[in-house]
């Protein structure tokens, strides 16, 4: 994990005000540090500065995990562990997919991210039906996992890995996550986060593979 300096929370007061930081922090913990059980969120969300100064010390936390999430690049351009993974409904194994564009994500039903992200991954899969999209899930709670496939017409090829089996094969430690794998099987690119998966440079991107 990688430190951060005082010197720069002192640089970023200088730069903006403290109750802009506090506002852009708190944005940065609900996009990226999901939690099902944050009992303060509701008091939080509408505190104004200077009582939002826990909100600060947030600051070279997130800035920290944001590093620490993109921290093992070692994995693109080396061939995709391999993996096999039932939930006694669905299997996925990678190694079958050998010979198409896979995109390995790894996700859970209560991630607002994941959330977030589910529609565009769902419309790339009905605009290029060609590429495997393989929907990896972490959830324990099976119901709340179903619940989430039928409510959200989720129809891309998904399994449940509640032991992470395949996640920490990948070191993934924050979700969404992302791996693009070309048809060799070798790692492309990592996605972390949410991101556009209608957008342009990420569609040519997918084509030229």
């Amino acid at each position: 994990m990688r430190p951060f300096s005082i010197a720069a929370v002192g640089f970023l007061l200088r730069k903006k005000p403290l109750e802009v930081i506090c506002r852009e922090a708190w944005d940065f913990w609900n996009r990226h540090c999901p939690m099902t059980n944050r009992p303060f969120d509701p008091y939080y969300r509408d505190v104004q500065c200077p009582r939002c100064l826990f909100a600060l010390l947030l600051v070279p936390l997130a800035l920290v995990s944001a590093c620490d999430r993109g921290g093992r690049p070692g994995l693109t351009g080396e061939v995709a562990p391999d993996f096999t993974v039932s939930d006694g409904t669905s299997k996925i194994h990678l190694a079958d997919y050998r010979g198409h564009i896979v995109l390995l994500n790894f996700w859970w039903s209560q991630c607002a991210p994941c959330i977030q992200e589910m529609p565009g991954l769902l419309e790339l899969h009905h605009d290029r039906p060609d590429l495997a999209i393989l929907a990896v899930s972490i959830d324990e709670d099976e119901d709340s996992y179903k619940r989430f496939i039928t409510r959200r017409h989720v129809d891309l090829i998904t399994v449940r890995d509640p032991n992470q089996s395949a996640a920490k094969l990948y070191h993934t430690e924050g979700w969404p996550e992302t791996y693009i794998i070309d048809r060799s099987g070798v790692i492309r690119r990592k996605v972390v986060g949410d991101p556009d998966w209608s957008n342009s440079e990420m569609r040519a991107y997918l084509q030229g593979l």
